[in-house]
């Protein structure tokens, strides 16, 4: 999905944050001109930056994983070399935000330790070990250097830290390379990235033997090791790279994608819990983790097969799962698996075996969001012509749905219009002729790619709006923050509570319309 409007804008707004005004031209610079070199950006930049001050930039945004240098393979004869050119990263920069919630999946799934870790990268970007144990050692809450060492290695094992991509991938000039046929079966396996952006990252990215290398040192039976990860293909890698950490020189960095696979997973597991039950619940986590390690992307329409057997034995792993009998957990993959006028089925059977279908799953929350908004902005009626739409899923003339919706003919067109002019609808005109006669009517129709960026692009303006809303407030309130706490009486001590209540009401609702925007962006 392209970046929008208020995205860019939101993303800039991160950026100025969190590193000043100066290192945010360079950022809009690029996100708004697309990949540029170094001395593009200095004379295309909105600012008087000189050469030398862009290069620290794009340093630095290197560094917090925030852009991506690469050059592409100069055309066969000709004497020019590959010129580096920088690419914004955008979403990076809105996992920025997302911080927290990296650092809570951490300190549940691992400990306090691996999640002091984790923070120290998260704050500088990138580390090696030697940096991890020397800011260590610098800190007022030192843990030592082996547990630093152990919490790193637990880190990796789990993918939630990943060895630094390649600094500069050179892509492939595209005019050079031959027509490759493939046949029907691989062109559904291998499918070209939609964008530059996925190809620059795709390039960069190493081998899992390299990006993981910790893992590859584990034992095939170590606790640390994913049972179902690729270790064979490691260890034969692995003769041609040397995946030491002895000399503390391997730079790590948080792996995003990881935390994001996690969000989703987590997700789902909510969106059953609240359409089904408790039970479906506890059987999709553990589905989720039998088929977790062979997902290799992070939006992923269906998972692996599975087996009743595999997905029982992870079921009773679990402190809620104990109580389960096979029976129950059967009964739950047929509510799983059952269909309805108003739910996908989530889970798919084919030959004894069970597909968790995550697209249905994702699909009836986002679903479920865009109804909410409709509800809240246009009324009923509207709400109820914009579900029929949905349902059906074509154009339809407007008596039709003001019959289907049980609203006033007259009334109709005017709720109709309103969301089309906003972007929730896709209206054709059409008229029916005849000698003597011309009849005009309206078709319409939910264009769900339209509604779904239309969605996303007004989440990004309210979390900028609220971003800006809680800085004023702090901004405002900025002296008596600053204030000892037993200092405080009477009215001041009051103030400080509706501030801090303001705080907390700002940051929360930020934080929920975060889970929105992941939901139809990231997912």
């Amino acid at each position: 999905m392209s970046m929008s409007e208020f995205g860019i804008v939101y993303a800039i707004h991160i950026i100025t944050v969190q590193f000043g005004s100066v290192v945010s031209k360079v950022c809009e610079c690029l996100l708004r001109k697309g990949p540029l070199s170094s001395r593009d950006i200095s004379r295309l930049a909105e600012s008087d930056i000189n050469h030398n001050k862009v290069k620290d930039i794009l340093y630095l945004l290197i560094q917090h994983n925030c852009v991506q240098a690469f050059s592409i393979e100069p055309p066969d004869g000709s004497e020019s070399k590959a010129i580096v050119q920088y690419i914004v990263l955008f979403n990076n920069i809105l996992h920025r935000v997302r911080y927290n919630k990296f650092s809570r999946i951490v300190n549940e799934q691992l400990d306090s330790k691996c999640g002091a870790v984790l923070d120290g990268l998260l704050s500088n970007g990138r580390l090696t070990l030697g940096q991890f144990i020397e800011r260590d050692r610098d800190s007022g809450n030192t843990i030592g250097s082996e547990a630093i060492r152990d919490s790193l290695q637990k880190l990796v094992a789990a993918r939630f830290v990943e060895r630094i991509p390649s600094p500069e991938p050179v892509l492939g000039n595209k005019e050079k390379e031959p027509a490759k046929r493939r046949g029907a079966k691989a062109a559904k396996i291998l499918k070209e990235p939609e964008t530059l952006e996925e190809q620059v990252v795709e390039a960069a990215t190493p081998v899992d033997a390299i990006r993981f290398p910790l893992i590859f040192e584990e034992d095939s039976n170590s606790s640390l090791a994913d049972d179902n990860s690729n270790i064979t293909e490691g260890k034969r890698k692995q003769r041609d790279v040397d995946t030491s950490d002895s000399s503390s020189g391997v730079i790590w960095r948080p792996n995003f994608e990881e935390f994001i696979h996690r969000l989703r997973h987590k997700a789902c597991v909510e969106i059953v819990k609240e359409r089904r039950d408790e039970g479906c619940a506890i059987v999709l986590r553990a589905m989720l983790e039998v088929g977790r390690s062979q997902e290799k992307k992070v939006k992923t329409d269906n998972s692996a097969p599975m087996s009743v057997g595999s997905i029982y034995e992870e079921v009773i792993k679990t402190e809620a799962g104990r109580t389960m009998l096979q029976e129950r957990v059967e009964a739950c993959l047929d509510q799983l698996s059952a269909t309805s006028s108003y739910l996908p089925a989530f889970v798919n059977e084919v030959n004894d075996s069970y597909i968790v279908d995550y697209k249905s799953i994702i699909s009836v929350a986002q679903k479920d969001e865009i109804e909410a908004v409709v509800m809240r902005r246009y009324g009923k009626e509207a709400f109820r012509m914009f579900r029929y739409l949905s349902q059906e899923g074509r154009f339809v003339e407007t008596d039709k749905i003001a019959d289907a919706a049980l609203t006033e003919k007259k009334d109709t067109p005017q709720f109709l219009l309103k969301m089309w002019k906003d972007g929730y609808l896709h209206m054709q005109k059409l008229a029916v002729t005849a000698p003597g006669m011309y009849t005009p009517f309206l078709l319409w129709k939910v264009n769900k790619l339209i509604v779904t960026t239309q969605m996303l692009d007004e989440m990004y303006h309210a979390s900028l709006n609220l971003s800006l809303r809680l800085a004023h407030e702090l901004e405002a309130e900025k002296e008596l923050l600053l204030l000892p706490l037993d200092k405080l009486e009477g009215p001041l001590k009051e103030r400080l509570k509706k501030v801090k209540a303001k705080r907390l009401l700002l940051s929360s609702t930020m934080f929920k319309l975060d889970d929105a925007i992941m939901l139809f962006h990231d997912f």
